[in-house]
């Protein structure tokens, strides 16, 4: 046992000038970096701070000694070494640092989704922190993969309007060679339920849905889709959403940030020159064109927020989707249901941009992460032997046209690809409520593009009860499942996909519609409408509705247009103008109530965001807003 070591040799490059005019912490700062064993001498270069969501504990040689949370996060830390030594070599002095996240994947179906869109608040402003805590910062990389822990970071980022950051995409993890996609396999339960698979099959495909150890799924949800739009804000380097987790294209675009960040430093660029209105734009568009998760509905006005930029409404999500057409064919959205990887191989991001900068549907003019303009960075991409190279590997590996994937207007058109999102509202959801409509399975749509279903309500007030009467078969088809209390209030606004994934591999779920005050995973498919408003514990009128009230769905999968209605009850049918008079005059159910489980944490969380604008404002803290209240204002 020692009480004393010698300390590490050599001298701190101090100043007269430091010694009088810097604060203590500064110079202490110094003593603690060649403490840690960083050589003195290499303590002039610039400060970058490398932060990521990096999760559990790995040996050198990748096995692990203790489990993250999911694959999204479990290879993190090897994009932080690489952007480390990178910077490391470049003369930059790199720290490190890290907020963990959760997975909606392993939280589906437990009172851990309490949690889930909360934390996104909460990690966003640990990271802040994190970044202010550093005080001779000269620049952020963030690195970061899925659905809370991705979003979080670009609210950081887009915090951090004075200084140079860049976005690191944490990737997708494979296919399994034989077998089924990490979306589909979270329905083994129900449909073991319904005998549709043996015990056998389930523990087998179960076993090899996630086929490599690190990444985000394979699908285009939530996790996905964050990638997609921290590329097409410009936060992140060109062809880096989707990238395959733990290969050397991956690893590259590490290394390819740390020159970046330094690069921006060097110009005297900061997020604010990258982050603004048209990039934003930009965003939405490509969200549209991608056919991205709902629940950026959520996270790109947060982040618009946190940069201080007006947050884009209902309004403005509609006018885009209008406009924008869908040009990639991804699970679940379909029709032929590529990965994330063979997206990512077919051009990913770029290669959707260059068929929207045909059609003057996005500003080229906006400045990247490269420091070059998204001008540039497209000619780059157009000619570039990555581009031929990659897409050659598509067809080769996997036999697959890399236009089939993403795909022009006229083919996207001639294929029938619907745009991604529209905002029914009706006598139930009277603030607006929201619907990926490309997502409806085409073969309950009309011959119009009009998805049409009237239905009698069964009502839940748990996601618990929900899926226990689809697994004792008390669903039918037809029915019209109204699930409530699971939004902000009652649950955290909670993500469902444990239902609306059970009825799309289930033979009859096609023709069942799901009404929801919580939101949806981005790998929902079907009739499926959330973020209705107001939800059911505020009030609203789908808290009012009643097991048998006749329900009416119509969404124009063309026009964008939707509704949904309440129009009968107990044999008697009539318009929306009367089912609203007579919801009006309804008194709410009796057993509405938040969960009995839902944490005070979560509790707080409802209470701020309410008071910032709720759902369609992004679920934030207007610190603003939130004081007025406060104060009684």
């Amino acid at each position: 046992m020692r009480t004393h070591a010698p300390g590490p040799t050599g001298k701190l490059p101090l100043t007269a000038d430091m010694l009088l005019t810097q604060p203590s912490g500064n110079l202490f700062g110094l003593s603690m970096d060649v403490g840690m064993g960083w050589r003195p001498d290499q303590l002039s270069g610039p400060e970058i701070l490398l932060l990521s969501t990096h999760g559990g504990l790995r040996a050198d040689d990748g096995a692990p000694i203790a489990l993250g949370f999911h694959t999204g996060h479990w290879e993190v830390g090897l994009l932080v070494g690489e952007a480390a030594r990178e910077l490391k070599s470049m003369g930059a002095v790199p720290f490190s640092g890290a907020v963990t996240d959760p997975c909606d994947g392993r939280t589906q179906g437990t009172t851990g989704m309490f949690d889930s869109l909360p934390y996104r608040n909460d990690a966003a402003m640990v990271f802040r922190r994190l970044i202010r805590s550093l005080p001779t910062r000269k620049g952020v990389i963030g690195i970061a993969t899925c659905d809370k822990g991705l979003p979080a970071m670009m609210m950081a980022l887009a915090a951090t309007s004075d200084l140079p950051t860049v976005l690191v995409p944490g990737g997708v993890t494979l296919l399994p060679d034989a077998g089924e996609d990490a979306g589909k396999v979270q329905t083994i339960g129900a449909r073991f339920a319904h005998q549709q698979i043996t015990l056998d099959y389930a523990a087998e495909v179960g076993c090899r849905a996630c086929a490599s150890p690190g990444g985000g799924c394979q699908f285009l949800g939530t996790a996905a889709t964050s990638q997609v739009v921290a590329e097409a804000l410009g936060l992140a380097l060109p062809h880096t959403a989707l990238a395959p987790s733990g290969q050397p294209v991956w690893l590259d675009m590490a290394k390819r940030s740390a020159k970046a960040v330094l690069r921006l430093n060097a110009l005297g660029f900061a997020t604010r020159d990258v982050l603004t209105e048209a990039s934003l734009q930009n965003a939405m568009v490509l969200h549209a064109a991608f056919g991205g998760s709902t629940n950026l509905l959520l996270h790109v006005p947060a982040i618009a927020y946190s940069a201080k930029l007006p947050r884009p409404t209902a309004a403005d999500w509609a006018r885009v989707n209008r406009l924008v057409p869908r040009l990639v064919d991804a699970l679940p959205n379909g029709p032929q249901n590529f990965a994330t990887v063979q997206v990512f191989l077919a051009g990913a991001v770029p290669e959707v941009m260059l068929h929207l900068r045909r059609a003057a549907l996005i500003d080229t003019n906006v400045l990247t992460a490269s420091g070059e303009k998204l001008d540039a960075s497209l000619d780059w991409w157009q000619d570039s032997r990555r581009r031929y190279e990659l897409r050659a590997v598509l067809q080769r590996q996997d036999r697959i046209d890399p236009d089939d994937v993403i795909l022009s207007p006229d083919r996207a058109k001639s294929r029938r690809l619907t745009p991604t999102v529209c905002f029914p509202v009706g006598n139930i959801a009277p603030e607006g409520s929201v619907i990926k409509s490309t997502a409806i399975d085409p073969t309950v749509v009309g011959a119009d593009g009009v998805y049409r279903k009237r239905g009698p309500a069964r009502v839940f007030t748990s996601e618990q009860s929900a899926i226990r009467a689809i697994k004792n078969h008390e669903v039918r088809e037809g029915d019209v499942m109204v699930l409530i209390c699971g939004g902000p209030i009652g649950s955290g606004m909670q993500e469902t996909y444990q239902v609306t994934s059970a009825l799309k591999h289930l033979p009859f779920g096609k023709h069942v519609a799901v009404i929801t005050d919580a939101r949806f995973s981005g790998v929902s498919t079907g009739a499926c409408i959330g973020h209705v408003s107001p939800e059911a514990l505020a009030g609203g009128a789908v808290g009012k509705l009643r097991d048998g009230d006749l329900i009416e769905i119509v969404v124009d999968r063309v026009k964008l247009e939707a509704s949904v209605d309440f129009v009968g009850e107990n044999g008697e049918v009539f318009d929306a103008k009367e089912g609203a008079r007579r919801l009006a005059a309804r008194s709410p159910r009796p057993d509405l109530a938040p969960d009995p489980a839902l944490p005070d944490d979560t509790r707080l969380w409802a209470a701020l965001v309410q008071r910032s604008g709720g759902v369609w404002s992004g679920c934030v803290y207007d610190v603003d807003a939130i004081t007025e209240a406060l104060e009684g204002k």
